[in-house]
């Protein structure tokens, strides 16, 4: 299984749900990108989207959800209880599946420049990649907010961004990228209005103001629940638990008589860090998290590469209409290119490489892992365009609708094989240039990663066949299929 990373950017927008389905859509456009979830609260006018990418085009979809928020949220039209310095506030990369938190830092840097160079809006490095100290905590990175950075940034020195201009963007402010490692963003609703006593009480239980390690804590007032709230977030659940948390917070508040009347937990949020505190409450003795949870055996079993194979395999083999061909030519593609990858990899570690041949074969390595991501990606779209498909046959006959959509749908399901065809011709067309450097131990896999390319091209061909033969626009059906033809003869080429 490759590399990925889990992504959550914070967005200052937690009312419009159009803005907000924007954003998410631009995340799900990437290659590989899987939204996880989406959390919006107005009274924090704030939208916290988690997503999971591969290693290679996580960067770019960070990229891709800034950019949407910079268009649609205005900060200087923007109020909500929560801290915000940015229409895209926050941009952590968070390792998970076998990425690293090297991995992370890298991300942030590629994102954070990108995102500075053209988008014109400044960066700041923070957590694990920040390149200063005082921009390891991410309140002094944000302090002032949008309104107080305005006016000191291009004026004091400390402010100077890690990238991108020294001045605040008019509209979208400023954001901070970094790289971090798992926390719990939890909220405690207290049945109280008082912020006097509520100031008091997050300065003394947090971190900065003495109180407990790896906390961060800051008292908001719920307008429409008319109540305070405890934010807190525990930056490492391990240091401070859920219930330490609480359980600090319950010694000032018990002595007033104020209840807890509920508590959030924003995002999602780690099956350890919920366990530990059901372990803490219940005073459980002896217990083993890794053997006697239920949900954590069977995801280690299912998580294994060997499962995820037999899995699909048998996904294909069961009389329902999807997986079909066109998901096959998807995998088959992807398989192609990390197997081709595999063959690089184990070349350009060679001593007896010459030094002239490896800047070629790591830039192919580099886009196999990007053609391999959107291959995969083609695997859901091909589900997906057959199920819109479906739908639209749903469409009572009478309605003069359902003819315009079985076409639309017809044409996706055209368009998703044919780009999967293009992106393993594509890959095949790589490889087949530096066959002369792969090393000898690895000429099998390097000759196994090109048939399954041109597996993948030829079942892709099938499906565009098949589908472009029911679309009436005659003019795109020829040019999809003279496209794809072309890919074939591609392929018949290099076997000559």
């Amino acid at each position: 299984m490759g590399k990925f990373v889990e992504c959550v950017p914070n967005f200052s927008e937690g009312r419009d749900l159009s803005k907000i389905n924007a954003i998410v859509d631009a995340a799900k456009g990437v290659p590989g990108v899987l939204v996880l979830d989406v959390e919006k609260d107005a009274d924090h006018n704030r939208t916290v989207l988690t997503f999971m990418a591969p290693v290679e085009t996580a960067a770019d979809a960070m990229f891709a959800v800034t950019k949407k928020a910079a268009e649609l949220i205005d900060l200087n039209h923007h109020k909500g209880e929560h801290p915000r310095m940015g229409a895209t506030d926050v941009a952590p990369f968070i390792p998970v599946m076998d990425s690293t938190i090297e991995d992370c830092v890298k991300l942030a840097e590629k994102a954070g420049e990108r995102i500075g160079r053209e988008l014109g809006i400044p960066v700041y490095l923070y957590d694990k990649a920040a390149r200063v100290e005082t921009r390891r905590d991410l309140a002094k990175v944000r302090k002032g907010q949008f309104e107080g950075l305005r006016e000191e940034i291009g004026k004091n020195p400390e402010r100077v961004p890690d990238f991108g201009p020294n001045r605040i963007h008019p509209t979208a402010g400023a954001m901070a990228v970094g790289a971090r490692n798992q926390i719990v963003n939890f909220n405690v609703n207290l049945a109280t209005t008082d912020m006097d006593f509520a100031k008091a009480l997050a300065k003394k239980i947090r971190t900065t103001g003495g109180g407990l390690p790896a906390l961060r804590a800051k008292e908001i007032f719920l307008e429409s629940k008319g109540q305070v709230q405890m934010s807190t977030v525990l930056t490492d659940y391990r240091t401070t638990s859920i219930k330490r948390a609480l359980d600090e917070m319950r010694k000032e508040l018990d002595p007033k008589g104020i209840v807890i009347t509920g508590t959030e937990l924003i995002g999602l949020t780690t099956q350890e860090a919920l366990t530990d505190y059901a372990v803490e409450a219940l005073k459980v003795q002896d217990f083993n998290k890794d053997g006697q949870v239920l949900e954590t055996k069977l995801l280690k079993l299912l998580s294994s590469w060997e499962n995820g194979a037999n899995l699909f395999v048998d996904a294909l083999a069961n009389t329902d209409p999807t997986p079909g061909g066109g998901a096959a030519a998807g995998i088959s593609g992807a398989m192609g290119c990390a197997l081709g990858q595999m063959a690089i990899g184990i070349t350009l570690r060679g001593k007896k490489l010459e030094e002239a041949k490896k800047p070629a074969l790591n830039e192919l390595l580099a886009r196999l892992g990007e053609h391999r991501a959107s291959l995969q990606a083609c695997v859901g779209e091909d589900v997906a365009s057959f199920n819109g498909f479906m739908e639209a046959m749903k469409i009572p006959k009478e309605n003069p609708e359902r003819k315009v959509k079985m076409q639309a749908a017809l044409k996706y399901a055209a368009e998703v094989p044919l780009k999967t065809a293009r992106l393993a011709s594509e890959a095949m067309a790589g490889l087949t240039v530096c066959g002369g450097s792969i090393s000898k131990h690895v000429i099998s896999d390097y000759h196994s990663a090109r048939y399954l390319l041109e597996s993948a091209v030829r079942c892709a061909a099938e499906n565009v066949f098949i589908n472009a033969e029911g679309l009436e626009d005659k003019a795109f059906a020829e040019k999809i299929v003279n496209e794809v033809k072309g890919y074939l003869a591609a392929c018949e080429a290099v076997k000559a």
